[in-house]
């Protein structure tokens, strides 16, 4: 791993978004970030719009999870923020905003430069 990150110093590629998303560490925040209902009522909205293929629930309870891959460097910034496919783009892209501003000046600095994941779960009733 010390021969990755040294490579990617000198080199300043970027290592490959891996194709299995669950085999990465959780995004090592300092303080986890809460999803208060402000940030979900954009989901809701979203999804209330038609603008997501998301069926209503029989019992109107919304449980939207969006995963968002984030490259961290080892001085812990966040590099990149790729949020996997839902069949909603606003709300992919709203969750890796999100996850930007979550990161800013709240990641825990590492030894390498490499993927983790965040998740982040939308709940509320419509």
């Amino acid at each position: 791993m010390l021969g990755l990150a040294l490579l990617l110093q000198a080199t300043g590629d970027l290592p490959p978004l891996p194709t299995d998303w669950s085999t990465l560490a959780p995004i090592p925040y300092v303080d986890a970030p809460t999803l208060t209902a402000p940030l979900v009522k954009f989901v809701a909205g979203e999804i209330a719009a038609g603008r997501c293929a998301v069926p209503k629930p029989a019992d109107g309870h919304y449980v939207i999870k969006v995963d968002v891959a984030t490259l961290i460097d080892q001085d812990g910034t966040l590099r990149r923020a790729v949020p996997r496919a839902i069949d909603c783009p606003t709300v992919e892209q709203y969750s890796a905003g999100l996850v930007s501003s979550f990161a800013r000046a709240n990641l825990n600095a590492g030894t390498v430069t490499m993927w983790y994941r965040a998740t982040l779960v939308y709940d509320w009733h419509g």
